[in-house]
């Protein structure tokens, strides 16, 4: 889950208008049309939002082969 407590007002209002948009495209259009401090803002919202999924598939995954390897090679 993404924490958005530490954002601005304004950042969660993007925040949420990004986490809502259906399609990639979409998003990439609504990022255009905005001034450039804004676009700075969403492109790092969305950084964080990628963040979030590679922790969130990381803890549902499996690593025992990984973990075996390390094993091995210690």
């Amino acid at each position: 889950m993404i924490d958005t407590e530490n954002l601005s007002q304004r950042q969660k209002v993007l925040f949420d208008i990004i986490w809502n948009i259906e399609e990639w495209d979409q998003v990439e259009i609504f990022v255009k049309s905005l001034s450039k401090r804004d676009r700075i803002d969403c492109l790092g919202l969305i950084e964080l939002i990628k963040l979030s999924i590679v922790d969130e598939y990381s803890q549902e995954k499996d690593f025992k082969e990984a973990k075996e390897l390390i094993n091995r090679v210690k």
